[in-house]
């Protein structure tokens, strides 16, 4: 940490940052109000929302988990979607460089823990409606040699520009973390005696741990864009208060070459003019609501029946001690025991009608969500075959299929932002364990060598300037579903019995597969095309051994001398 004075990044520069970061927070105030009540919500604290609502009930709150059951299932379909990328180039120089990013990525990602971090996302994204995730250098990774980080933001802690929905639109951006005060000033011992006022707190979830926030300070990163040398350069300053823990300005250099915010946002439902999106408990909060409500009352009503209330007039002679104790077989009464000196409370059940509407309003639930019970695998009357449950399960899981998508273009920008960092850092070879074939394993070394900017030539005396590898990003899922690999399974027991397979028929079944469509049918086309290539090249070469070795015919014996007179040679090469 350097002195600041005299620097682009200043005191007074930070207090700029400080200002533009709480005209931030208070942008985003109902996304931060929202979020808290959704993670209340998630935890079954329903009482405090519903404060207002089931007053007069007695102080008992009946707390279901519908609510809680969708966002687990559809929890689920996504991790049964868990992404794998599919790197493509541009140009046909690139497509070695392709195909070993597609095989060291995963890699990386494993190194980096993201499955864990995916799933974390996701119950992020399916509670509040936003995952946040962070791609970004970790320099203190293997060893100090460094290697990308991919973490999960809490979206309490992160800021933008109030009013866009795409966050590389926004000036700064900001990302505020609680840290203990012994670990930074054992960093940054410059900070001792500065750590008292931090000027900026940010809002935090309400936690089951009593979390002391006395010994730690807030740190506050800041990423911000400058025009310089015609295009836009990634600046990045940390600081604490009103002093500069490291500042990309400061020191003459940019944070990375992408210039990019390191930052990737998933919403569920989007809205205008936020990148944040709202979630199952924002969409579905009424009915649960509801639900738990006419529990309650049910409850109550249940308990009034089983345990039975009485009058009882003032003047009355009946023990109460002994009349509520059931272990007593006798109870005293002093004087005569009227009709009217204790008589039951009436108790009237509830009518089954409103059992029907507690189940509308959980049938309500489940379809506004798409958590039907078909999806989950319960059929309908009279569907039984296991194939029709398995494309009813296939059709209901839209809504699922569409939110994949959506994180699946999410994934496709944090598999770019690692590409660019692979560009800008792998300097030094590094080696990778990747897949073999036939179950094994293989090592490669690899650099950014490849990815650098190249040169191009000169062409007429013109130099044709620097090339700069680009790839194209798909995704698809690495674990398919259930319904997904009994039909895959069964379509190549089918075609295996069409005799698509049979070498005699390549012709034909490469036709036919012309005009389907199923997932993995240009592979099975190359590797048919190629075993008939491969047959045909065969063929010729055993015609030509076969005609290589039959015997040339000899002419007569009348001829043979008329050749050998002539010095003709005969057939074979040989003279008469």
């Amino acid at each position: 940490m350097k002195d600041n004075k005299n620097q682009p990044v200043d005191a007074n520069r930070l207090q700029e940052f400080t200002r533009t970061l709480q005209r931030y927070k208070a942008g985003k105030a109902s996304v931060e109000r929202r979020c808290v009540a959704a993670e209340n919500w998630w935890k079954l604290r329903n009482s405090a929302e519903e404060q207002k609502l089931t007053e007069g009930t007695g102080g008992f709150n009946a707390v279901s988990g519908w609510l809680h059951n969708v966002i687990v299932s559809k929890h689920a379909d996504a991790m049964e979607a868990y992404p794998e990328p599919i790197i493509l180039p541009r140009e046909p120089e690139d497509r070695q460089e392709a195909q070993l990013l597609r095989k060291i990525i995963p890699v990386i990602l494993e190194q980096a823990d993201f499955e864990k971090t995916w799933s974390d996302c996701m119950w992020q994204k399916l509670k509040t409606g936003t995952g946040v995730y962070k791609v970004c250098w970790d320099a203190e990774k293997a060893g100090g040699l460094g290697d990308i980080g991919i973490e999960r933001v809490d979206l309490l802690n992160v800021f933008w520009e109030p009013g866009i929905r795409d966050i590389q639109k926004s000036p700064c951006f900001f990302h505020s973390s609680l840290e203990d005060n012994d670990k930074l000033l054992e960093l940054y011992p410059a900070l001792r005696g500065r750590l008292k006022n931090t000027g900026f707190t940010a809002t935090s979830f309400i936690y089951d741990d009593s979390v002391p926030t006395d010994s730690k300070s807030t740190v506050i990163e800041v990423y911000y864009k400058k025009r310089e040398k015609g295009r836009e350069m990634l600046h990045y300053c940390k600081y604490v208060g009103d002093t500069v823990l490291c500042s990309t300005e400061n020191d003459g250099e940019v944070l990375y070459e992408h210039g990019l915010y390191p930052f990737v946002f998933d919403s569920l439902f989007p809205v205008e003019g936020s990148p944040c999106g709202y979630g199952f408990i924002d969409l579905c909060r009424n009915a649960q609501t509801q639900i738990d409500m006419m529990q309650t009352a049910f409850i109550k009503n249940v308990m009034v029946g089983a345990m039975p209330r009485y009058f009882q007039r003032m003047d009355g002679a009946v023990n109460e001690e002994e009349f509520l104790n059931l272990a007593n077989p006798i109870i005293h009464v002093s004087g005569n025991l009227g009709q009217d000196s204790l008589r039951t409370v009436d108790y009237k059940p509830l009518s089954g009608s409103y059992l029907e509407m507690r189940q509308s309003v959980i049938n309500e639930l489940r379809e506004t969500s798409g958590n039907t019970e078909t999806s989950v695998g319960i059929s309908t009357s009279g569907v039984t075959a296991a194939s029709a449950i398995a494309a009813l399960q296939e059709a209901s899981g839209k809504g699922s299929r569409d939110a994949t998508k959506a994180s699946y273009r999410a994934y496709g920008r944090i598999i770019n932002l690692c590409i660019e960092l692979i560009r800008q850092f792998y300097d030094i070879p590094r080696c990778f364990r990747i897949a073999g074939s036939m179950g094994g394993e293989d090592f490669i070394r690899y650099s950014n060598k490849a990815l650098r900017a190249q040169a191009q030539g000169r062409m007429g005396g013109v130099d044709l300037g620097l090339r700069t590898p680009l790839f194209d990003i798909r995704v698809s899922a690495q674990k398919k579903s259930s319904y997904t690999k009994l039909s895959q399974n069964e379509l190549a027991l089918q075609l295996y019995q069409l005799g698509f397979f049979n070498e005699n028929q390549s012709a034909q079944a490469l036709s036919c597969m012309s005009m389907m469509e199923f997932e993995g049918r240009e592979e099975l086309m190359q590797a048919i095309a190629a075993k008939q290539q491969l047959k045909m090249a065969l063929g010729q070469k055993m015609q030509q051994t076969q005609t290589a070795a039959m015997p040339q015919p000899q002419p007569p014996m009348a001829e043979a001398a008329r050749m050998e007179t002539a010095n003709i040679p005969l057939p074979g090469g040989k003279r008469a």
